[in-house]
């Protein structure tokens, strides 16, 4: 007997409480995921040791992958969509309250041809973003970038730069954070 994909999606979500998926990710990669996070029980799903998840914050891996890197962490409230193509941020990744990122995008060409797509989100060592900022589909974010708060990134940053506004665009490059411990 074959189960559709939603059938897997639906057992998963009601069969397997969010306490039960937080002791696993507890036991299996030393990840503290908050009993009121939102966190898909997925393959796709990776995080190194010490990552943190506050609550209402919700991660969803399961149409691709989320890889977190040890020391990651997020704050109250932020979504995570991985989108085919995924999300891989590195180490000591740090988010805000309710930040936003997704690597996914709709895009409309004429009626009735809408489509999905996803190009892949990337993010270095050592960055910190923001409260209320946001990470759109394709982007790509250096080492050791701070990304002020309600910050919107979308397109691809070079290391060691403070990023503000709406597009982000490059305020001060920031050559003090490049002897953080590696």
């Amino acid at each position: 007997m074959k189960f559709s994909s939603m059938t897997v999606k639906l057992v998963r979500r009601f069969l397997f409480p969010q306490f039960v998926v937080s002791i696993y990710y507890l036991v299996k990669y030393g990840a503290k995921i908050s009993f009121k996070a939102e966190v898909d029980l997925s393959k796709n799903f990776k995080v190194g040791k010490g990552v943190v998840v506050s609550s209402f914050t919700k991660i969803k891996s399961l149409s691709g992958p989320v890889e977190l890197g040890r020391g990651s962490g997020f704050a109250t409230g932020c979504f995570v969509s991985a989108g085919t193509k995924g999300i891989i941020a590195g180490k000591n990744f740090l988010c805000g309250p309710n930040v936003s990122i997704t690597a996914s995008n709709f895009v409309a060409n004429r009626l009735g041809e809408d489509a999905h797509t996803s190009r892949g989100i990337r993010i270095g060592d050592n960055v910190w973003v923001g409260a209320n900022s946001s990470i759109l589909d394709g982007s790509e974010i250096g080492d050791n970038t701070v990304v002020y708060a309600n910050s919107v990134v979308s397109g691809k940053y070079p290391a060691n730069v403070i990023l503000r506004g709406c597009p982000a665009k490059v305020i001060l490059e920031n050559r003090q954070r490049t002897n953080l411990k590696k």
